[in-house]
């Protein structure tokens, strides 16, 4: 059995005001383009470190065999395949992610963003585009592949900032395989050792031409894997423009088969924004237990997911089911056409309670303010206000009912407002104006710094409002580039929105100007 893969991603959303559940280790790697360009040339052995990059990447997952969405910082590697900053990496280290942050060759270099051009979870590749530049790249070996060619495998393995390389040779030199997080039909064994935090980087030759892109490994046999050249290059180009390939948009785990022998499904870690899978209505935490009829990981891998979409098309109207545990809920729906909608409701998370419908994203009128929050929630205001100062601020309020809401403590709901003109307001003023405002009818339960890696600012949380059991969280922040100023209000009366319901506020709110 494969080892999980090892993202090392570090729990940053919710402070003090809620604790999280901590990301579990997964183990992969990575591959690139290849031929020889014409103009600059690409880098020889002794100069490989030179292309090769780490990857942090953050957004909002769900770590397989938890409930609680986290703001994570997953590490990985990759290599540069063009020199005006193209990149290859593995699927499961940067779909998903909000944001991506490359470093080349190691911890004394200078930082890049980038951005993922296109992805396929099925081959566990992705392309992404740094800052444009002129970067030192790699080429593809020429040639065949054969079993005992020495190779070497390249990255940051643990997270490690600092580069390091591992030696061995080819010991299959193409076999197809189906994994927990791919289905390949070219796989390179290999005993370079890798570990986690060296998915996406590349398995090269003497000369330092790539071989494969390192993926997977088991540490028990030491058994390493890596995408084949041949797997790589006919679809490099697609990807680069950001064509589907075998994909809908999962960063997903097939889930070992129950001790029974019944299959789990496939665990989905996180979405990628604007996907057929996102558009379907896909969560992370979500267990896929049926697509296109067809039984989802009863070997526990991705082979049948991969082959429904081989056979259907990612553009293809396909029927699902899922399992969401964090309601005991079971969805059906379909890639591609219709909602999802609610099959049977269990004793989850929820307790039965507010949230049987699900999450829904909500928006400000402009788009720019975002959260999730229960289905139910579906009063909205997206309009925008000007505040005293002059500062005009994008906002999106939603609550069960909004005249309640904001009338009293009886009524769940929340706030988010966001400005650009505001970004010289002092947070801690802010919180102080709260407190003594409204919060003279609430009790202080806990106040201080809030940073979740986004936003920095001050937050407060107040109980007993009204002389009630609704409690209220107050936040006043600034994102790290110090672009907008932005508000979040969450009233909270039942027990669910105090777990359940703050926890997905407070790992999906976001502004972007």
């Amino acid at each position: 059995m494969f080892r999980q893969r090892q993202s090392e991603r570090t729990v940053a959303r919710g402070v003090a005001l809620f604790a999280v559940a901590s990301a579990t280790a997964i183990s992969l790697s990575s591959c690139f383009p290849g031929g020889l360009p014409s103009g600059p040339q690409p880098v020889d052995f002794k100069h490989v470190q030179s292309a090769t990059i780490q990857i942090q990447a953050q957004g909002t997952f769900v770590p397989i065999g938890t409930t609680e969405p986290t703001e994570q910082a997953a590490r990985g590697s990759g290599f540069i395949i063009d020199p005006s900053g193209i990149a290859l990496t593995n699927n499961h280290v940067v779909v998903g992610a909000g944001t991506l942050k490359v470093w080349i060759g190691g911890k004394t270099q200078k930082q890049y963003n980038a951005k993922v051009l296109g992805a396929s979870e099925c081959l566990d590749l992705a392309v992404i585009q740094l800052d444009k530049g002129n970067y030192p790249f790699m080429a593809w070996h020429s040639g065949k592949i054969e079993t005992a060619l020495d190779v070497y495998s390249a990255g940051f393995p643990l997270g490690d900032p600092n580069f390091t390389m591992t030696r061995g040779i080819v010991s299959k030199s193409d076999v197809p395989q189906d994994d927990s997080w791919a289905s390949l039909d070219h796989v390179i064994e290999h005993d370079a050792r890798i570990r986690g935090g060296n998915s996406g980087g590349p398995l090269v030759d003497k000369n330092g031409r790539v071989v494969g892109v390192n993926y997977a490994g088991r540490d028990d046999l030491d058994y390493n894997y890596a995408i084949h050249r041949d797997q790589v290059l006919p679809i490099i180009k697609d990807l680069e423009k950001g064509k589907v390939v075998l994909s809908l948009g999962l960063n997903a785990q097939a889930m070992a088969p129950a001790d029974d022998g019944t299959a789990n499904g496939i665990w989905v870690e996180s979405v990628a924004a604007g996907s057929p899978a996102d558009k379907a209505g896909i969560e992370p935490g979500d267990v896929l237990i049926s697509m296109g009829g067809v039984t989802m990981a009863p070997d526990g891998s991705l082979g049948d997911y991969c082959q429904v979409l081989k056979t259907q098309g990612a553009d293809a109207v396909i029927d699902f089911e899922l399992y969401r545990p964090i309601e005991g809920a079971v969805y059906k729906g379909q890639f591609n056409g219709e909602a999802l909608q609610l099959v049977s409701q269990g004793n989850g998370g929820n307790n039965g309670g507010d949230n049987s419908g699900g999450f829904a994203t909500v928006k400000d009128d402009s788009g720019a303010v975002s959260v999730s929050v229960p289905s139910n929630w579906n009063q909205v205001d997206g309009s925008s206000f000007t505040a005293g100062d002059g500062s005009v601020y994008y906002q999106v309020t939603a609550s069960p009912d909004l005249a309640t809401a904001t009338t009293s403590y009886s009524t769940p709901s929340v706030q988010v407002a966001a400005s650009t003109d505001a970004v010289g307001v002092d947070p801690e003023t802010i919180i102080a104006n709260y407190k003594a405002g409204d919060g003279t009818k609430c009790t202080v339960a806990n106040e201080g710094p809030y940073d979740d890696s986004l936003y920095k600012g001050q937050f407060v949380y107040f109980q007993n409002c009204g002389g009630t059991s609704t409690e209220i969280v107050v936040a006043a922040l600034k994102d790290v580039s110090n672009t907008h100023f932005l508000i979040l209000f969450v009233q909270m009366v039942s027990d669910t929105d105090k777990s359940t319901v703050l926890d997905k506020i407070l790992s999906t709110f976001q502004a972007q100007f």
